[in-house]
Formats: C-alpha cells, sequence, structure tokens
C-alpha cells in the first residue's frame, strides 16, 4: 500500500515574543486524514505553533525554521512565502471566540467560505450563485443549525456559532482545519457536540483536523493520536491511551488540573477512562 502523504510537515520551528520564548526547536509530521490533539495547559505554545500553520505568525528571522502544508511552503526561515494567501484557501482555521460577524445572517456568515472562488463583484454585492447557497444549506444541516440560517449571527448561542464556523470551513472545502481551542468556551454538551462534529468531518470526509486542547479528556474520547506541549517544546508525540497518569504528571505536574474540562464527562473505556479517573483534580490533591 503506498504510504498516507504528508500534509503538515514543521521543521526546527523557532519563536520568541520579546525575549520569551514560545516554541522552541519545534519538529511535527502530520499525515493525510489523521485527528490530533495538541494538548497543553495554558502558555504551553499550542496556539502559536496553530498560528505559524497557516502564516498568521512567522518563525524569528534567520531562524531554521520551516513550515509546509498541503505539499507547499507556508515560511521559511522567519520569511511567509508569497503565496501563503492561495494556500489559506484549503486550509480552515476555527477559533475559540468564533470570528463570526454578529450582525450579519448565519448563512452569509458561512457562504464567507465561499469568497476565494468568487469575483470581487460578488464579494461586494453579497450575491452568491444557487450553487454556493445550497452548498451553505447542506453545511448547515450537516452541523444541525439549518432552522438557524437566516437568523443573525448575534442570536445564537456559543455551540451554535462554533458549529456555524464549521459550516463555513465545509463550505470552504477545506482540506486541513485548524482548531484552535473551539470548546474552551462552551458548556460541557455544547464541547462534546462540536469535539463529535469534527471527528465526523475527519472520519467521513478525509479531512485532516489538528485541535488545540487543554482537557485531556476530549483528547481521549475524539484524537487517536495526542502531541503535547510544555513551555513550548514537544514533550509527547504518540497514541493517546498511551498517555497514562504517570506520563501526564510527570509532563505537567501541578498544572495537571488544567487539562479537565469542568463538568465534563471523560471517556470511560478501559485504560483510558482508568487513567483520567486516576488523574481526576480529587486525586491529584490526594497524590501530592
Amino acid at each position: 500500500m503506498p504510504e498516507t502523504p504528508t500534509v503538515i510537515e514543521v521543521r526546527a520551528l523557532h519563536k520568541h515574543f520579546g525575549a520569551q520564548a514560545a516554541l522552541r526547536d519545534v519538529s511535527l509530521t502530520v499525515r493525510q486524514g489523521e485527528m490530533v490533539a495538541l494538548l497543553g495547559a495554558s502558555g504551553s505554545g499550542k496556539s502559536t505553533l496553530l498560528r505559524h500553520l497557516s502564516g498568521l505568525h512567522h518563525a524569528d528571522a534567520g531562524s531554521p525554521s520551516r513550515v509546509d502544508v498541503l505539499g507547499r511552503n507556508v515560511q521559511a526561515g522567519g520569511r511567509l512565502s508569497p503565496r501563503v494567501r492561495a494556500l489559506r484557501a484549503e486550509v480552515a482555521t476555527i477559533f475559540q471566540q468564533f470570528n463570526l460577524v454578529d450582525r450579519l445572517p448565519v448563512m452569509t456568515n458561512v457562504l464567507a467560505g465561499a469568497l476565494p472562488r468568487q469575483p470581487l463583484w460578488r464579494t461586494l454585492f453579497k450575491r452568491f450563485p444557487c450553487c454556493e447557497v445550497q452548498r451553505a444549506y447542506e453545511a448547515l444541516s450537516r452541523v444541525g443549525i439549518e432552522c438557524c440560517a437566516w437568523q443573525r449571527a448575534s442570536t445564537l448561542s456559543g455551540g451554535q456559532q462554533q458549529r456555524a464556523a464549521i459550516s463555513r470551513a465545509l463550505v470552504q472545502g477545506a482540506k486541513v482545519i485548524l482548531a484552535d481551542e473551539p470548546i474552551a468556551s462552551l458548556d460541557p454538551e455544547s464541547s462534546r457536540r462540536v469535539m463529535s462534529l469534527l471527528a465526523d468531518v475527519n472520519r467521513e470526509l478525509g479531512v485532516t483536523v489538528l485541535v488545540s486542547l487543554h482537557q485531556v479528556d476530549y483528547a481521549f474520547a475524539f484524537c487517536p493520536r495526542t502531541v503535547a506541549l510544555r513551555a513550548g517544546e514537544i514533550v509527547y508525540d504518540g497514541p493517546t491511551r498511551e498517555l497514562d497518569a504517570e506520563r501526564l504528571r510527570t509532563l505537567y505536574g501541578s498544572q495537571t488540573d488544567e487539562l479537565f474540562a469542568p463538568g465534563g464527562q471523560p471517556a470511560d473505556d478501559g485504560r483510558a477512562g482508568a487513567t483520567l479517573r486516576a488523574l481526576s483534580p480529587l486525586a491529584v490533591g490526594q497524590a501530592a
């Protein structure tokens, strides 16, 4: 069988904000169709790494850093590729704060995913062809909020707004989804719904998903592979199920309690469930 293509390749990524090191010699490879969790406590470098993949941040100037996505260069040596804008049409970023225009209808927000395919005049007058409107309806139906299509985005709950953001990525036709803390501001039920939708898109459409989390229970439940960061360095990259309690405590120490979603229901499936029970805030306190 042919080897699954690499869609994300990061080599020797270094990033400083002033004197503070945000990423330290980070290297990472993600293959087509993977769903990977970026796990870590606040300040570990998860969001910074994702922003380098989409070209929203650039690495330290003169460093040996290189980032390639879908076989095309995003940046090298701290300089963005002049073709990074075209690449973004195939890479969707889903943010913690949804990035919807509150005063516009949900449909218009979702159709923004089609903008790279439209001539300028359609963009200016918000006149989309019927096929794109139908595609947007289908995307909204897939995530279960088609009934909200013509409501103002501001009237939706947080979970519904995040589902609208996923719909926009579907209309975009993204081959890679970078989800930056997509459930951090959601309640547990909405969090599970959003993660389930991302997993469905990954499994059914073959879209590669890289999702940053600080809740280990959702990584166990939805992501076969986890890349764990601490202080800007990758400290674990492998099967999520092999993240046992001892390893997580070694990696995160006193930050371990940040890795659990408040009120969340961890996946109780054998070894994963046992690990999560052992790492509950109560257990961590007892261990200390």
